[in-house]
């Protein structure tokens, strides 16, 4: 564990490292915003109120003189000074966990954070985890549910599934799961509003997808360069909700074909015409590949699609 002997950089060097060790609520409360990304849902999960939350974090800073977290458009993040403090609260933490741990029979144990988008967390990764938690009795799982580019700084998340080939500084990477973006409405809808059989007729129809001012994923905006403008439907950051708006008939859905084809009442729309191609992809930090945990969960996600079995993160490029 890091001391307070312990080199740092040249702007925490003058810490009270000693006084910030023994700041044990500060620390804990510091990890679960910086894993989060939000000061309420970090006082949610941690019972206490936003402004405890607010008053530990300005406490913290107080004691290391750095900015910690910055605001950005995904929530909080850590700034370089704040992933060193990170560090010595997942230390501290991890400690914690092994004197609760250490007399248990099972070989996997501890907690894996997960950030995933709906549509994989709701499809793969629940089915998955539940299995690997059968297996692994020992194993805590917390899922974080949001469609975003990975982080560029270490977010406190184990492994991230992103959408898209991820561009992450000392991290690795590697395709989990393909699927294609089609059109689709229900036989009800086709049935007052008409069914186009050409792209340009799609312009008499509402969209139901994501916000387009907001959406951050270049694979899933690139869909939407491929048709021609359309009237917005239902608008929502949840693929859930682009489903359920289909299904209530407010217009045509823009799906993952792995959900929509589960649901009887959806048509596909234009055939061959149109789909676009994405990919889930898997980030796992380096630091994250030594947690039996970790690679655990990975294996299991590995398995689900359909690629051989016992290939280790680190052993190089696996074929989809």
């Amino acid at each position: 564990m890091t001391t307070a002997n312990s080199p740092r950089s040249s702007k925490l060097a003058c810490m009270d490292w000693e006084e910030l060790h023994t700041n044990l609520p500060s620390l804990m409360t510091f990890l679960t915003v910086a894993r989060l990304g939000r000061f309420t849902a970090a006082a949610d999960s941690l019972g206490i109120n936003h402004a405890t939350v607010s008053r530990r974090i300005s406490g913290l800073e107080k004691i290391t003189g750095q900015r910690l977290l910055l605001r950005s458009q995904s929530g909080w993040e850590i700034t370089t000074e704040g992933r060193e403090v990170f560090e010595v609260a997942e230390e501290i933490e991890q400690s914690l966990s092994k004197l609760v741990s250490e007399n248990t029979r099972s070989t996997v144990t501890g907690t894996v954070r997960i950030g995933a988008p709906e549509a994989f967390t709701g499809h793969v990764a629940v089915p998955v985890l539940a299995r690997v938690q059968r297996e692994h009795p020992e194993l805590d799982v917390e899922l974080f549910t949001s469609t975003q580019r990975a982080r560029q700084n270490r977010s406190g998340l184990d492994l991230e599934i992103v959408v898209g080939k991820p561009e992450v500084p000392r991290a690795w990477e590697r395709p989990l799961l393909e699927y294609q973006l089609k059109l689709y409405a229900t036989k009800m809808y086709l049935e007052e509003h008409g069914q186009p059989t050409t792209l340009q007729a799609l312009q008499q129809h509402r969209l139901n997808y994501y916000v387009e001012a907001i959406l951050l994923v270049q694979d899933l905006d690139a869909a939407l360069t491929k048709l021609p403008r359309m009237r917005q439907g239902i608008a929502s950051t949840n693929v859930y909700a682009h489903l359920t708006a289909t299904l209530a008939g407010a217009g045509i859905g823009l799906l993952p074909d792995f959900m929509a084809q589960a649901q009887p009442d959806l048509v596909p729309i234009l055939g061959d015409q149109f789909s676009h191609p994405a990919t889930f992809w898997a980030v796992v930090r380096q630091e994250s590949l030594r947690n039996p945990a970790v690679t655990a969960v990975y294996q299991a996600f590995q398995d689900y699609s359909g690629r051989p079995a016992g290939v280790h993160p680190g052993a190089g490029p696996a074929i989809l």
